[in-house]
This record gives structure tokens, sequence and C-alpha cells, in this order.
């Protein structure tokens, strides 16, 4: 489990590094470059993440055929 302190800084990182990207691109842009500008500053900061991780859908123990997405998951703790 991770501890609060690290959560908090990870978040602070994550939170900067999106800010980061909208200051550089600008609004008005579609979704898809702020991901991928998003990816790129992560990598860059070497904050390790995950992107668009499938995650099962389950109803009443049964595995539906259909997955949620995931945009980011980053160090396997935060869901962005």
């Amino acid at each position: 489990m991770k501890s609060k302190k690290y959560l908090d800084e990870l978040t602070y990182e994550i939170i900067g590094s999106a800010i980061e990207v909208h200051k550089f691109m600008g609004r008005g842009l579609l979704e898809s470059v702020y991901h991928q500008c998003l990816k790129e500053e992560l990598l860059h900061r070497k904050i390790n993440f995950l992107t668009e991780m499938k995650i099962p859908v389950l109803y009443k123990g049964k595995t539906l055929d259909i997955d949620f997405r995931c945009d980011l998951f980053v160090e396997n703790c935060i869901v962005v």
C-alpha cells in the first residue's frame, strides 16, 4: 500500500504535467492530442504509466463481453 505522502506527491506531479501540457499546447484541441502530450510529459518526468488499459466488467459474478478502458493508470495506483 502506498503512503498518503507518496500519493499526494504523485498527484501533484500528474496535475503539474497536465498544467504544463495545457500551458504549452493551449486550449481547444482534441482529447487525443492532449492524451499524447500528457504521455510525453509523464515520460519526461520519468513517471511510469499504462495507457488504454482494459478493465473487465463484472456483473453478479459474471465477466461481461465488454471492458472499461482506463486512459492512464499511473504508477499502478492512480487512474487518470
